[in-house]
């Protein structure tokens, strides 16, 4: 009997790409790769690559663990998933990070741009909007383990300190800030008052390249000495700090190595997290058929680009697997230890404090025992090193600090082209909505921003 030319693997629910509608879709295994195959009637068919490894995307169902829900759901299921969000109650994980937007405008003018800001797009989110939006996060989470706050360029708000100053008041475990390191970079003082604010306080330094036409090609300008003398002024603050890279085929991919071995170099920086591009928004210079990049070919180039990570150093993040990569290190002296590699995966998906077998390295044990070598035994070191083991860890290690912390995390945030609605309802990086609602990132940039609202009406009127 004739074959197929690929193996089916599994049914989903994806969008059309064009008009957003539902519609069914496959994942088949082709060509050593991973791909969803789709058809709407009225655009035809679409082939998306999803990965470029087989056997990692078939082991993310290994670590698909229970849901963690908010406290509280803000909307009814009725047109069906994802013209439900606000988070509806058939969404299946409570926000590990939720996006405070407390402005539209930039500075800048990216030609990638997930909002669409620009000096002249939106405006300011006034006090009264802000503590609404931080209010309904607190509603949901209790205590939210991290708020970003974000824009837009969130530093050229008027009330930028207050604002601040008013998200400290809240329950919130870790507030981010979400910057191009402009401000920080220009403005010294305006540094050392941002340290003021830790711990529990880290800036999310966008850092895309070394490369002049890279940046010229993503952010519309050369911002190597900006990047450069912000890093500077962390440094010298010690300011916890995640260098964030939106990736791009062909033109900063070859870079991811580089990057992380730089990072490694900085005394503020706590990690590296690279963020494959979503097709949304602003998103010049880009072609979906050619410029898209997997979650894992990124996890392949940090492997191929890099001596410190095994494969087993970059595992899926139970919490959304299907979106999420993380690997862990502890910087020790002028030593690297990735840590990943010695975590108990059926623990880690247990919700359990995790037994870390780092006996299996020598060096990395003798240097564990000079650690704790204060009375506190090695099998406690075991148990006290889990709370490193986070996103953004409340650090409570004897002998050990966030400083001591290196994490690279991928983020990949599905669009209308991958749309997988097994995936998305797991998503776990949340933003605010200006009205309150609490929605997905990648809804979020789908359908609920500005004119995007009025072809979502037009979807939920099709369900009615």
């Amino acid at each position: 009997m004739p074959e197929r030319p690929y193996t089916y693997y599994d049914f989903t629910v994806s969008l059309c790409p064009t008009c957003l509608k539902r519609i069914d879709a496959k994942i088949i295994f082709e060509d050593e790769k991973v791909f969803m195959t789709k058809t709407c009637s009225d655009h035809g068919f679409f082939k998306v690559l999803l990965a470029s490894d087989i056997n990692y995307y078939k082991n993310i169902r290994n670590y698909n663990k229970p849901s963690e829900i908010p406290i509280q759901f803000n909307t009814d299921t009725h047109y069906g998933c994802p013209y439900d969000c606000g988070i509806c109650q058939d969404h299946e994980q409570h926000g590990c990070l939720t996006v405070l937007e407390i402005t539209d405008r930039c500075n800048l003018s990216c030609p990638t741009c997930y909002a669409f800001s620009s000096p002249t797009y939106g405006r300011h989110r006034t006090i009264d909007e802000i503590d609404m939006m931080l209010n309904a996060i607190v509603a949901n989470e209790g205590e939210p383990d991290v708020v970003q706050i974000s824009g837009g360029e969130p530093t050229i708000h008027p009330d930028f300190f207050e604002i601040l100053d008013l998200a400290k008041t809240k329950p919130i475990k870790h507030i981010m800030l979400n910057t191009n390191g402009i401000k920080i970079a220009k403005d010294f003082e305006f540094a050392k008052k941002l340290a003021g604010y830790m711990p529990n306080f880290e800036i999310y330094l966008q850092f895309d390249s070394f490369k002049p036409e890279a940046l010229e090609l993503m952010r519309g300008k050369d911002l190597t000495d900006i990047r450069l003398k912000a890093l500077e002024h962390l440094n010298e603050l010690n300011l916890s700090t995640t260098l964030v890279v939106t990736l791009q085929k062909g033109v900063n991919d070859d870079e991811i190595g580089e990057i992380i071995e730089f990072a490694l170099k900085q005394k503020c920086v706590r990690g590296v997290t690279f963020q494959p591009t979503q097709i949304a928004g602003r998103l010049d210079n880009f072609n979906p058929a050619t410029d898209r990049i997997t979650l894992t070919d990124v996890r392949q180039s940090i492997l191929e680009q890099t001596s410190i990570f095994q494969s087993n150093d970059i595992i899926p993040v139970p919490c959304n697997p299907d979106a999420l990569a993380m690997g862990y290190a502890l910087k020790l002296g002028e030593s690297v230890f990735p840590l990943t590699r010695y975590v108990d995966p059926e623990l880690l998906l247990n919700n359990s404090r995790n037994t870390i077998v780092y006996e299996q390295d020598p060096k990395l044990h003798e240097h564990m025992i000079n650690i704790f070598s204060t009375g506190i035994s090695v099998d406690k070191a075991q148990e006290n090193l889990i709370e490193l083991m986070c996103c953004l860890p409340q650090v409570s290690a004897p002998g050990l600090s966030y400083n001591n912390l290196f994490r690279i995390i991928i983020m990949r945030f599905v669009d209308a082209y991958d749309f997988d609605v097994r995936a998305i309802k797991k998503s776990c990086v949340h933003i605010v909505h200006k009205n309150g609602k609490i929605i997905p990132f990648e809804t979020m940039n789908l359908f609920y921003r500005d004119d995007n609202e009025v072809r979502l009406k037009e979807l939920q009127g099709l369900t009615n």
